[in-house]
């Protein structure tokens, strides 16, 4: 059985509540989470070992949200405590004001202003055999790009399982470097490959084209995706698995999703899966990168690997805050 090792920045995720835009409400819920949080936690409820490292700083508000991911099960020894502060983000909901928006409050945390120094590799890898990180790191600073580059190399070294999340994030790339400088090198160590064509396009340089929209039918998307995934292979020649999301919202109740899987041996795709009812869509696409290692980990079938990721991505519209938990949801 592997043991996942996900790192990333620990955040507080701010929302407005009953739908009012920010500026005109003081009243906020708070939820813990972070792309690499939520993977954690979905595989400690998915009973996968799991350990998560972060920075955080010294302060009730940190332990709080630390004391819920060691809750849910998650490994959190490793974990490092600096002066600084907690990521934050804020979400506004989609209503008649704001078609919703994130807005990132990370610079100067304590994870932002961690230095090369005070990270030791061996307490953070310990008896983990697999690596899970996201493309959210190396956009928060030259630094941090560094320094993922310095942990890929030390799970070569111990020849660790890698996989990537190549989360999309624009408002992070701020420091004077493009994604495609950036991420290929660090991909290069990757056996599984998660994200879209979209974001594939934006970070590896592979191919897309204005003509995908939403009106695109389902088999024109799963024939692109397959073009994608055979640049990829080419590309990345230590990768293994590659998987897409395909998500779409005509409106603020509605979410379709469904899937891709891929292998130097054949291509697969999900059902869709649609709602026009949900409570929650972050860490939806955490929740399916979980699905995902958990499918690989128990060696599924292709098939039954993008089926079972779509679905515990759908289960995620449906629970609340950024963490997905077990609950009595049947598809």
């Amino acid at each position: 059985m592997h043991k996942i090792l996900s790192i990333g920045e620990l955040l507080l995720r701010f929302e407005s509540v009953e739908n009012s835009n920010t500026s005109s409400n003081n009243i906020f819920a708070s939820y813990p989470g972070g792309s690499e949080a939520n993977v954690a936690v979905a595989l400690s409820a998915l009973d996968i070992p799991v350990s998560y490292f972060t920075v955080i700083p010294d302060n009730s508000l940190a332990e709080n949200a630390i004391d819920k991911i060691q809750d849910a099960g998650v490994d959190t020894s490793s974990i490092l405590k600096k002066e600084g502060r907690l990521g934050l983000y804020f979400l506004q909901d989609p209503n008649g004001l704001t078609k919703g928006e994130v807005i990132y409050d990370r610079k100067y945390s304590s994870f932002y202003s961690v230095e090369e120094k005070e990270i030791d590799w061996n307490s953070i890898f310990g008896d983990c055999t697999w690596l899970h990180w996201t493309a959210i790191t190396p956009a928060l600073s030259d630094k941090w790009a560094h320094l993922m580059k310095q942990c890929l190399d030390e799970a070569k070294k111990r020849n660790l399982f890698i996989s990537v999340d190549l989360n999309y994030r624009n408002k992070l790339w701020n420091y004077g470097k493009f994604p495609l400088e950036i991420m290929p090198d660090l991909v290069q160590s990757c056996d599984l490959i998660m994200g879209n064509i979209w974001a594939s396009n934006k970070m590896l340089g592979t191919s897309i084209t204005d003509e995908l929209n939403r009106n695109t039918t389902k088999k024109e998307y799963f024939i692109y995706a397959q073009k994608v995934s055979k640049e990829l292979f080419s590309i990345y020649p230590k990768c293994k698995h590659i998987a897409n999301t395909f998500r779409f919202m005509d409106n603020s109740n509605h979410n379709l999703l469904y899937g891709t899987y891929h292998t130097p041996k054949g291509n697969w795709q999900s059902e869709s899966l649609e709602t026009n009812v949900l409570i929650d869509r972050i860490g939806s696409g955490d929740a399916f990168m979980s699905g995902l290692i958990f499918a690989i980990c128990k060696e599924y079938s292709p098939q039954e690997t993008i089926d079972f990721a779509t679905g515990i991505g759908f289960k995620k519209l449906f629970i609340k805050g950024d963490f997905y938990q077990k609950n009595n949801i049947t598809l």
